[in-house]
């Protein structure tokens, strides 16, 4: 009860934060989301830094007004003090604390007092959080936040609004909580944000019942809290949610997370979900950039390899300005199935997933598993790229199953999706799955959106994870069978097609076989007597 409470609290901070920026003419601006998540991550850190600090000194947690009596200390009992914090605990001063700008906003040049400091927070703090590009450089925590108000005049008064909002509520007593809060409060801080990743790749917001069916059969119950020291990929991250529930499942302090994302906006929102999901340690493994054309993490010579892959990619878009670059002799081996052409109508439409594909396979360790979302078209093409990966799975033995789910489990896309699961060390049976079937279709906006329940969810996870066919809804196969069946992933076309058969006698039959043969009595003489009164209508309008 007490976790609703702050959520519902938390999700009326974040609504008051966007009431601003529409009053400052900010609403829908491209600019929002970077204020909104920066302000809402500024107090997040600053609550995180409390708890700590009280955590750890107990006169602290004490006094009535804590900020004052740890301004107070010398700088060496502050600097032995943060030594002693959790290492996903931003570094600040007195001066970084919201209730510090709060006692200043009358202050001349007050929006400019703010913007400096979360500069001055974001270059302290910059070995921490900020994110790479595959070029090498970083980009900060924080932005000049104020300078997005054109109106020089209005800035002091934009940031005094914030401050006022951000020094009445407090995260402090959440954070002994479990982390699932956090990834509520996360999808509803970047709802409005997330529709369009922006960039190249612009991400399909991927489902919650997905991400939770990938995690639960890559990560069984009865492994979780058993698998330790693993490392955790994603090479189209997106805003991280595949990520986050692979994270949850292993457990965030036994595993490292590694991800890369065309967008910048992507990796702003992820390097976030990493803050909130208590993975700050991976930060530094998060990397904005082309994943096909400059693929960042690197062990010795070669790309690094993995235990867990998750993805979902992006499945169409124009790369015909790099796709000569990767159709190249050293990334032969990386895309074995070849590298699609440039189409001479629709350009956008090329199949990059196809890549995305051959570089997870090829990202993974001996022993590794993955989980990737594809259009379904991809498990039952006759020719191609899509078949020649289909047969190196099979072939060389490392598929799981496939999952085929419902139409317009995506809401921003009608394109059928499925996910294959890919295990480099089954040397057994293969699950194929069809749920397209299941689930109930629900209005989103102005999209149509299929939502499976829990239950339905727990079928797909349950049906996989125990190796056994169901009718109409699982099938298990050997690669035997589907090198048999040219190699189709597609679970229909390996269901048993029944026939009942039922005893009846003599007599029985021949009513049966009268009745069949009065309906199409009846049938025909219906379509008599239409034909007839048909031509009776045209008959009469030719005489008038």
């Amino acid at each position: 009860m007490v976790t609703q409470d702050f959520e519902r609290r938390t999700k009326e901070l974040i609504d008051s934060l966007k009431g601003i920026c529409a009053s400052y003419g900010l609403g829908n601006d491209g600019n929002e989301f970077k204020i909104i998540t920066q302000v809402f991550l500024y107090k997040f850190l600053n609550d995180k830094f409390a708890y700590e600090a009280k955590k750890i000194e107990p006169s602290l947690a004490k006094a009535e007004d804590w900020e004052k009596v740890y301004a107070a200390m010398s700088a060496d009992e502050q600097d032995m003090l943060q030594m002693q914090m959790s290492a996903d605990t931003a570094r600040l001063k007195p001066e970084h604390f919201i209730s510090y700008l709060f006692e200043q906003q009358n202050t001349p040049d007050f929006a400019k007092r703010f913007d400096d400091t979360l500069i001055d927070i974001a270059i302290n703090n910059n070995d921490i959080f900020a994110v790479k590009t595959d070029g090498g450089s970083k980009v900060t925590l924080f932005d000049r936040i104020s300078e997005n108000i054109t109106d020089t005049s209005k800035r002091d008064n934009f940031c005094r609004a914030l401050i006022n909002k951000l020094v009445a509520f407090s995260f402090e007593g959440i954070f002994t909580q479990k982390y699932d809060f956090f990834a509520t409060i996360f999808e509803y801080l970047i709802k409005d944000y997330n529709k369009d990743s922006g960039g190249k790749y612009a991400e399909y917001y991927t489902p919650h019942a997905v991400a939770k069916i990938m995690a639960a059969i890559l990560v069984p119950t009865e492994q979780q809290g058993k698998v330790k020291n693993v490392s955790c990929y994603d090479p189209s991250a997106g805003s991280g949610t595949l990520l986050m529930n692979l994270a949850h499942a292993i457990g965030e302090q036994r595993c490292s997370i590694f991800s890369q994302d065309i967008s910048q906006k992507s990796s702003s929102l992820l390097r976030l979900n990493l803050i909130l999901n208590n993975l700050v340690h991976s930060i530094q493994n998060i990397i904005q950039g082309n994943t096909m054309l400059h693929p960042y993490h690197k062990e010795g010579s070669g790309l690094k390899r993995f235990d867990y892959i998750v993805s979902n990619p992006p499945f169409k878009m124009d790369f015909s300005d790099f796709r000569d670059d990767l159709d190249s002799k050293e990334n032969h081996e990386r895309f074995f199935a070849g590298v699609p052409n440039i189409l001479k109508k629709a350009k956008d439409k090329m199949a990059i997933y196809q890549l995305f594909l051959q570089h997870i396979i090829y990202s993974l360790k001996p022993n590794g598993k993955a989980a990737v979302v594809v259009p379904t078209g991809f498990i039952t093409a006759q020719s191609g790229i899509d078949k020649k990966i289909r047969q190196k799975l099979v072939d060389e033995k490392m598929l799981a199953g496939v999952v085929s789910m419902p139409s317009n489990i995506f809401a921003t896309t009608g394109t059928n999706v499925s996910i294959v699961f890919i295990d480099k060390e089954n040397q057994g049976d293969v699950v194929l799955i069809d749920a397209s079937n299941l689930g109930e279709t629900i209005k989103d906006g102005k999209n149509q959106k299929t939502v499976l329940t829990e239950a339905e969810e727990q079928q797909i996870i349950n049906g996989f994870l125990a190796v056994k066919g169901a009718d109409d809804f699982s099938v298990v196969v050997s690669y035997e069978d589907i090198q048999n069946k040219n190699y189709s992933l597609s679970a229909g076309q390996y269901f048993e097609v029944k026939i009942e058969y039922v005893d009846i006698t003599h007599e029985e039959f021949e009513a049966k076989m009268k009745g069949f043969s009065d309906n199409l009595d009846a049938l025909f003489d219906d379509s008599r007597t239409l034909e007839v009164e048909i031509k009776k209508q045209l008959a009469g309008l030719k005489y008038e």
